[in-house]
């Protein structure tokens, strides 16, 4: 290859090396909203000494305040598994953790990460058997002026948290008999706010929201957070103006929507007949004692939209900051009141020990009950039949394979810089709750409930997992690239997300899948598709059936498709390489081509002026993409600058040069005729002229199925 080849297509990898923009499952996805499976470093508690081992006799009592329940959590009234003791755990699944040793535990847990990830402040509650027994804040929530987390104090953005009271308020409703899980939805919106067919038989369906089967695309970019206050709008002008396209029948798998969350929460409050926030707050912040819960921001009072969080709150507010050049760097507030039922709350880890609390005693918490007996066991009954380790959504709430066996339940969230989990294991009368306010924070969020519970549950295990060489036998089931199904189905966001939001998958020497910067190993028979993470305890599970077309992971978020040879980064990168080298070529020849060539016929003539202008402009379009790519490193840029001027420009530079592809095409025949040899291209010149035709078809075709040929659609 040339050295002018050499530094095109160096040039045009740039463009599928950036760091990836949000995941398509939006930025409050569960369990990562990053692309659905995240890379796992080595987990902190093999980062730190081991600390001593927990001593078999009785808990000591709790310092903290004791918290008055009316009855202890029965875990047969809603089916909690109840794993018996694991070889070697040091408790029992009923002994309660130690406070004395739980609280050394999670702060080693909790500095480690702050130092390794760099996470400016971190809030944590722990619960169990009616009792908080621990909440504690690490770091700051400001750096300027310098705020220290305080657990009662302190509000942190909840991201998709939030979700779990909307489902609550939603089954309330249902206890009331007002709304029913299978009735379409349409029933209980106003007209302008119902879904429409769109070529679709059956209608969506109250359960098809809770479990994320309704089958809307995801579309994110550019409205689902707002840097600005005044770009805010109601609930119900937001739903209508950012409807999106309905991609699959509804039931068929869960592609996790915020859009269908908001939908819920607009249906809750139109049959309620109140405003969302009022509705949540009278129905389960003032009875549960929340005081510093709130689906309100802070922002001024403006006439259209709920009224702002109180002054006591908002003094309270975490900043979010990114780790940026060696330093902290505070982000602006991330406006989602728009998109209130779905994300837009924020709250502390002592509101949050309550919240925990009044969830695993069954809706009661001391004299106030938020829901009855049918919401209890809904919240713990998954409503989709999934692989083992994989989330069927109980009814909104995620199901978590924790280890030991030990079911759990709860919810992940994530904003542009929180990061939280909630953790409710009723079989051990547990509750965890974790946040930061740094994005660096997802890694110590997701591990921090399953180390807790491995290390005072479970017996020791040795990580990592060992491969299984029978699974190279299986290699062709696995290998390929996967692309969310629930990602946007056209436009420039469709092209994002084609090109960021997918994961490789191969099988390694070793007997192990490699899959989102993870390695898996066979959990079963290698043929079976279910595989383990290595250093951990989520899960996949490929549909062999299908050939392994299609495979979920423990979030049960999205449904991943294996994309064909032309949807595939790579099978882009080389068709724009060839067409920057094609374009390079085309323009060096004016300067360096024989002057013999230079006879041409006169239609030879004006094809060869449409050659260069396509030229230019397929290089002016491949060098926007790449500057454009060079911007995305904060996502938060991303999302907020949307759709970038790089990106529009170009996007329509490659349009024009797609339609002159097909002028050229139409006028092969004419440039192989020309004429008499002494007025005409030499067959040299023909040749390369059909090559670079060819190249730009392929290219202006890819690019056309990607998305990326729609400057409008931004």
């Amino acid at each position: 290859m040339s050295r002018l080849a050499k530094a095109a297509v160096a040039v045009l990898a740039a463009l599928f090396v950036c760091p990836p923009l949000l995941s398509a499952q939006e930025a409050t996805a569960p369990a990562a909203a990053t692309p659905a499976v995240p890379s796992a470093p080595i987990p902190y508690t093999q980062l730190r000494p081991k600390p001593a081992p927990v001593r078999r006799a009785a808990p000591a009592r709790p310092a903290t305040t004791k918290l008055q329940a009316p009855a202890p959590v029965v875990p047969t009234v809603v089916g909690a598994l109840l794993p018996t003791t694991a070889q070697g755990a040091r408790l029992a699944t009923g002994e309660a953790l130690p406070p004395g040793e739980l609280e050394p535990f999670v702060d080693g847990l909790v500095r480690d990460a702050m130092a390794a990830d760099h996470i400016a402040g971190v809030t944590v509650a722990v619960v169990q058997n009616g009792q908080v027994v621990m909440k504690k804040g690490y770091g700051f929530a400001s750096l300027s002026p310098a705020r220290r987390v305080d657990p009662d104090r302190t509000l942190f953005r909840l991201g998709s948290i939030s979700k779990t009271f909307t489902w609550i308020a939603l089954m309330k409703e249902v206890e009331a008999g007002r709304m029913g899980l299978e009735a379409p939805i349409n029933l209980y919106l106003p007209e302008r706010l119902q879904v429409r067919d769109q070529g679709f038989t059956q209608p969506v369906r109250v359960r098809q929201l809770m479990d994320h089967s309704a089958g809307f695309e995801t579309r994110q970019l550019g409205h689902l957070m707002e840097r600005r206050y005044e770009r805010e709008r109601p609930l119900q002008q937001y739903l209508r103006q950012e409807r999106p396209r309905r991609a699959r029948a509804p039931g068929e798998a869960s592609t996790y929507s915020n859009y269908g969350v908001a939908l819920a929460g607009a249906a809750v409050s139109y049959v309620a007949d109140k405003p969302f926030e009022r509705l949540v707050e009278d129905e389960i912040f003032v009875p549960l004692g929340l005081s510093r819960t709130t689906f309100r921001e802070a922002r001024p009072v403006r006439q259209g939209l709920p009224g702002p969080m109180s002054a006591a709150q908002a003094a309270g507010l975490s900043d979010g900051y990114r780790w940026v050049g060696g330093h902290f760097e505070a982000r602006p507030f991330e406006y989602m009141g728009h998109i209130a039922p779905a994300g837009s709350a924020s709250s502390t880890a002592g509101d949050m020990s309550r919240y925990m609390l009044m969830l695993l005693n069954n809706g009661t918490l001391e004299n106030a009950t938020v829901f009855g007996p049918v919401a209890a066991r809904a919240f713990r009954t998954p409503l989709r039949r999934t692989a083992p380790g994989i989330n069927g959504w109980a009814h909104g709430f995620v199901v978590y394979d924790l280890p030991g066996g030990v079911r759990g339940y709860g919810h992940d969230g994530e904003t542009l810089s929180f990061r939280t989990r909630m953790v409710l294991a009723p079989a051990l009368g547990l509750g965890v709750f974790i946040a930061a306010n740094t994005e660096t924070g997802a890694r110590l969020t997701q591990e921090a409930p399953e180390a807790l519970i491995r290390h005072f549950y479970t017996g020791d295990q040795s990580f990592p997992r060992a491969g299984d060489p029978a699974l190279a036998q299986s290699a062709h089931l696995y290998d390929g690239y996967y692309l969310p199904a629930g990602r946007a189905r056209g436009g420039l966001e469709a092209f994002v997300d084609m090109l960021r939001g997918g994961v490789s998958s191969q099988v390694t020497p070793a007997g192990r899948l490699l899959l989102g910067g993870r390695e898996w190993t066979p959990d079963g028979d290698a043929r079976q598709g279910r595989f383990i993470d290595t250093m951990g305890n989520q899960r996949l599970a490929f549909n062999v059936e299908s050939d392994g077309r299609t495979f979920q992971d423990s979030s049960g978020g999205d449904l991943f498709e294996r994309a064909g040879f032309w949807r595939r980064p790579p099978t882009l990168a080389l068709l724009a390489g060839l067409t920057a080298l094609a374009a390079l070529a085309t323009l060096g020849g004016v300067v360096t081509r024989d002057r013999r060539e230079f006879r041409q016929t006169s239609i030879q003539s004006r094809i060869a002026l449409l050659q260069n202008t396509q030229a230019a402009l397929w290089l002016t379009a491949i060098a926007l993409f790449v500057a454009w790519a060079a911007k995305t490193g904060d996502a938060a840029e991303v999302m907020y600058g949307w759709p970038h001027p790089f990106l529009v420009i170009a996007s329509a530079c490659a349009l024009v040069a797609a339609a002159l592809t097909v002028a050229t095409v139409v006028t092969l025949p004419a440039v192989w005729r020309g004429g008499r040899r002494v007025d005409s291209w030499t067959p040299l010149r023909k040749a390369g002229f059909t090559l670079t035709v060819l190249i730009y078809g392929a290219f202006s075709a890819v690019l056309w199925t990607w998305g990326a040929l729609s400057p409008w659609s931004g």
